[in-house]
């Protein structure tokens, strides 16, 4: 029997073991996608316990803020939603988590926990409601008393090189302007641009938003839908000076419609008057935004990031309470492949495709995706149009293997941009370390069955590659 999760965990193979440890392991991090808050990143944020920086909660000022990962789990425990993001006693929420941790074998979140207790605190044993409370003295008097244990200490300590926030275009960027001028930090911190609520105009908050977006610019409207565009590549621009080398667009569906500026711009007018728009009108209005960004995207050397296929808010009783990103989100199923294949062919057909990333919550997708990305590359950069690492609900390790399995038999995997944490926790690069021993073990196995060479310079480059150095390329870091 195998030590628990010990320096070996999950690989299988010597190959494995001596891709991970001499190559993989000493890798920086290019956390290119995530949640993190770059005020508390100039401010170098401390935390006062461990349920505070794992958990979270609602925040005295009604809002709410954690890991849902986390909070999930809880919730599939049976424990009380006070004990999940209520303000109660962190030790009790702290124990409760423990209690529904035991219960989660074969769940990542099981293995993410421990790759955190283990990698930023030293606790090696497993977390159950016996050990809770050594582990919980251990880990608060570290978070209490420990220099590195801060906010950039936890960013440092997991070897990150760049740092890709997620940023609404009406954000005035100025903590990311403090944190580049800062000479004690030498992280980068780029931001990242997401216009999702100029694009659903099919949903609440839609006008008020256009509103926002027009003082951004300095007008007191946007009168017609050329204004929402000048003003979304305005901020774009402003953006890319700010060391922007990403958007993100998270998207129930990709939509096309073969709409012209002047067809959206008939949309527009009716929403300001809040009259009901026909889904084939809010696709075109949506269309008309994307090409112009994806435009703006190719021009500025931007990477253009597509989520799509996550059913939200499914539980409107949390949702109206808490708000999005609480846990009670699912898998969505779209068939929409074909728009994706018509969006990239519009850019692609005037020279103006930009590098696009492609993640689907849907693990049902991965083979479309795997087809589609070998469609629309380019000569930009080895893997121009990428099939984007497995997402969310699929970042477990089969998810991983699944994806990744998907992406070499219909694709280049040596090309592959590699793992994000996608998080809003400084103790989630854990999961860039299970991603990379889940891609040694791969590559290991497949090497020790003789279904590739033993070629020590070739396998160097893959797994180096995957791990940082070309997502170093493919976003100029």
């Amino acid at each position: 029997m195998k030590a628990f999760m010990n320096r070996d965990f999950i690989l299988e193979t010597e190959t494995a073991k001596h891709l991970y440890h001499d190559y993989a392991a000493k890798m920086p991090l290019a956390d290119y996608h995530c949640h993190l808050n770059p005020q508390e990143i100039y401010e170098d944020r401390r935390f006062d316990n461990l349920a505070q920086i794992w958990l979270g909660g609602e925040n005295p000022d009604g809002t709410f803020a954690g890991d849902h990962y986390k909070w999930r789990v809880m919730r599939s425990n049976g424990v009380e939603e006070a004990y999940v993001t209520g303000m109660t006693d962190p030790f009790e929420k702290f124990l409760k988590f423990a209690e529904a941790l035991e219960m989660a074998i074969g769940n990542p979140m099981y293995h993410w926990c421990h790759m955190e207790l283990q990698q930023f605190f030293g606790v090696n044993e497993p977390l159950t409601t016996e050990s809770a409370k050594r582990i919980w003295d251990h880990c608060n008097d570290l978070l209490r008393s420990d220099p590195s244990m801060s906010a950039r200490g936890l960013i440092r300590k997991a070897n990150v090189a760049f740092i890709g926030t997620t940023d609404d275009p009406i954000d005035s960027l100025e903590w990311h302007e403090k944190i580049a001028a800062d000479p004690t930090f030498d992280v980068v911190v780029g931001p990242s641009y997401r216009p999702d609520k100029a694009v659903n105009i099919h949903k609440a908050g839609w006008k008020d938003y256009i509103a926002a977006l027009a003082k951004s610019v300095g007008k007191e409207s946007l009168a017609t839908m050329q204004d929402v565009l000048d003003a979304l590549v305005e901020r774009l621009e402003y953006f890319k000076a700010h060391g922007c080398r990403a958007s993100d667009h998270g998207l129930d569906y990709v939509p096309f419609q073969d709409y012209t500026v002047e067809q959206a711009d008939a949309v527009y007018q009716k929403a300001l008057k809040g009259e009901k728009l026909t889904v084939e009108e809010v696709e075109g209005y949506q269309t008309v935004i994307l090409l112009t960004l994806g435009k703006a995207y190719h021009r500025l050397d931007i990477a253009m990031q597509l989520h799509y296929s996550c059913l939200r808010n499914n539980n409107q009783r949390v949702f109206k309470r808490q708000g999005p990103d609480t846990g009670v989100d699912a898998i969505g199923q779209n068939t929409c492949g074909g728009n994706i294949a018509q969006l990239l062919s519009a850019l692609d057909e005037t020279g103006e495709c930009p590098k696009t990333i492609l993640y689907s919550l849907n693990p049902a997708d991965n083979a479309q995706l795997g087809t589609l990305i070998g469609c629309f590359q380019g000569p930009e950069v080895p893997g121009k149009i990428q099939h984007g690492s497995a997402w969310w609900f699929n970042d477990h390790k089969a998810g991983m293997e699944e994806q990744m399995i998907s992406l070499a038999n219909l694709g280049l995997l040596g090309n592959f941009i590699g793992m994000l944490t996608d998080s809003r926790s400084f103790l989630s690069y854990a999961r860039h370390d299970y991603f990379r021993r889940i891609l040694c073990n791969l590559i290991g196995t497949w090497v020790e069955n003789g279904e590739y060479p033993n070629n020590e310079a070739a396998l160097k480059k893959i797994v180096e590659g995957v791990c940082f150095n070309n997502a170093k390329r493919y976003f100029g870091l």
